[in-house]
């Protein structure tokens, strides 16, 4: 009887890891439905890993559950995407002035590649892959702030944004990586604080600005 025990928690955490990047990435699109019994047949498991990893989800509000049972990802109102914007305005700029200190030329340099590989997945018109590398180069700043709690909260909103910031990229022509990248990496290169926390509040306010307008 033992011996089954410790392949739910491992096929739980599988699951919930691999839908979490899903939705994070945008590769689900807002308001796609799902079921538990679809996903335990798609990732080869039982019912009850299944079901445990859509509750974690959920709690999260990565994915909604109806009182039916449907479980599908997010639709975000206006004042919803409003709301979670707003917080990583509040958030983000504060994680990279905690970053500021501890952001040596090497993890500047890093952050200009990550930089380029944006401007490399806007030429192929790849969306998940340019929304990976902008959460890549956003992360990597903010993993320097020591403050995990901080960035704990902030993946949550991002992962509650994921499907709705890939409708958007669809709709949004870009020909560049974000403009206010560049800014970043300036400011960090200066060690100026109140440029960097402007230039992370402008990135995040323009992105809110594109997606309450579509």
């Amino acid at each position: 009887m033992n011996s089954a025990r410790p392949a739910d928690p491992a096929a739980h955490e599988r699951l919930y890891r691999s839908l979490r990047s899903r939705i994070m990435l945008g590769e689900l699109p807002p308001g796609h439905a799902m079921t538990l019994r679809g996903l335990a047949r798609e990732y080869h498991m039982s019912m009850t890993p299944a079901r445990e990893a859509v509750r974690r989800l959920v709690a999260e509000g990565a994915l909604t559950l109806s009182g039916s049972g449907r479980i599908s990802t997010p639709e975000l109102s206006d004042e919803r995407i409003e709301e979670l914007a707003a917080m990583r305005a509040l958030i983000e700029p504060e994680l990279a002035a905690r970053a500021l200190p501890r952001a040596h030329f090497a993890l500047i340099d890093r952050l200009a590649t990550v930089n380029a590989q944006i401007g490399d997945a806007v030429e192929r018109h790849d969306a998940v892959g340019y929304i990976r590398c902008n959460l890549d180069f956003h992360r990597m700043l903010y993993l320097r702030a020591q403050a995990p709690l901080m960035l704990a909260m902030l993946e949550t909103i991002w992962l509650q944004l994921g499907p709705t910031m890939r409708q958007l990229y669809g709709r949004v022509r870009r020909n560049e990586p974000p403009r206010h990248h560049r800014m970043i990496l300036a400011a960090l290169r200066a060690g100026d604080e109140p440029a960097l926390r402007l230039a992370i509040r402008a990135d995040v306010t323009h992105g809110l600005r594109h997606l309450t307008a579509a």
